[in-house]
């Protein structure tokens, strides 16, 4: 894999990015410790995770994945110095009150944060900090309009920004970036970077995938014109893409192990829409006309997007690791790629 320049920081990453949410969850720390060392083998050098993982989240395992991965860190030394390591301070406590202690996200909590971080993944530094989500009350995970009349926001960006310099002055942090953002929060974090001589943000790590393609509308402009670097997360819609729930739906016997079938609090998300099911349903039975499994499909179309920089792919196994690195040098047809924006002229975005 050719490597890629995130922003305009001094990253270089590989143009597939380990995911890590599910270690500590649905996987053991033995099995993560070799997903983690055969992704190294295979040349992935690029390992994103959060203090709030694992997923879906519970007090009992805030935290757990940057233990696993500092476990795997320490074991291995010689490592570090080849891995970017990313990770994500979480936003204001939606629903996870052992996350935030307050209903913001202070300049505080940011550094707080970053500290619990780098004493759990046994690092000096960590490479690329992100936001995990707006400190604003704006539509995300699924939620569909913007309510100014919910908005309580508590924390300016410009006091996030200058808690997060001063983390790169500590040199705590090397560069930052967000998640789960608008075009304003976007534009408005770079706006004030150049501002105030504060950093500036590489990244913005954000869904995108055959069934959730809103980034396609606004946001993929902005983010090119401002040099910011789209993480495309849940390439395979937490499964939705893979296949697994086509015959039965989420009580089939297929998707017994799969995410949504397994957690309710997920079937409740966008992923556990009707709707959402119904386009996989489409896109997955168009890669097998095609002669392509589901996930290679899907893969496929995040990997080749020119708005997408690295794709965060996300397993509970080496075999699946395999499967989704294998599928990296598939390019679709272009009678493939028309069919695809056919069926989203007439289904959108059922899960965005």
């Amino acid at each position: 894999m050719q490597r890629i320049r995130l922003g305009r920081s001094d990253l270089d990453v590989t143009p597939v990015c380990l995911g890590t949410m599910t270690f500590g969850e649905q996987v053991d720390e033995p099995t993560a410790h070799a997903i983690l060392d055969r992704a190294v083998e295979r040349g992935v050098d690029f390992i994103d995770t959060a203090e709030m993982y694992a997923v879906p989240a519970r007090a009992e395992t805030c935290g757990a994945t940057e233990t696993i991965i500092g476990n795997w860190l320490g074991k291995r030394p010689d490592l570090r110095h080849r891995i970017v390591l990313a990770t994500k301070v979480a936003g204001p406590a939606r629903g996870m009150p052992w996350s935030r202690p307050g209903k913001g996200m202070t300049a505080q909590d940011i550094v707080a944060s970053c500290e619990g971080s780098l004493r759990r993944l046994k690092v000096d530094v960590i490479d690329l900090y992100q936001i995990h989500w707006p400190e604003r009350h704006v539509p995300v995970f699924g939620q569909q309009y913007y309510d100014p009349a919910q908005e309580r926001s508590q924390t300016s960006i410009h006091e996030q920004l200058e808690a997060l310099g001063r983390l790169v002055c500590e040199g705590k942090v090397r560069h930052i970036g967000l998640s789960n953002e608008t075009p304003y929060g976007v534009h408005e974090f770079v706006r004030l970077a150049e501002q105030h001589g504060l950093p500036r943000i590489a990244t913005v790590q954000n869904v995108f995938c055959l069934v959730s393609r809103a980034l396609e509308n606004g946001l993929d402009e902005t983010m090119h014109r401002l040099d910011v670097s789209l993480l495309a997360y849940s390439p395979l819609g937490f499964g939705l893409l893979t296949g697994k729930y086509d015959a039965g739906g989420f009580e089939g016997a297929d998707a017994r192990n799969g995410r949504i079938a397994r957690y309710e609090s997920v079937r409740k998300q966008r992923w556990g829409r009707p709707e959402a099911l119904a386009a996989a349903r489409r896109y997955n039975q168009l890669a097998r006309d095609h002669g392509m499994t589901p996930t290679r499909m899907a893969l496929a179309w995040c990997y080749t997007k020119w708005q997408v920089a690295s794709t965060i792919i996300g397993v509970t196994s080496v075999a699946q690791l395999d499967e989704d690195l294998d599928a990296w040098r598939t390019k679709l047809s272009p009678e493939v790629l028309a069919e695809i924006d056919r069926i989203r002229w007439e289904i959108r975005d059922p899960a965005h």
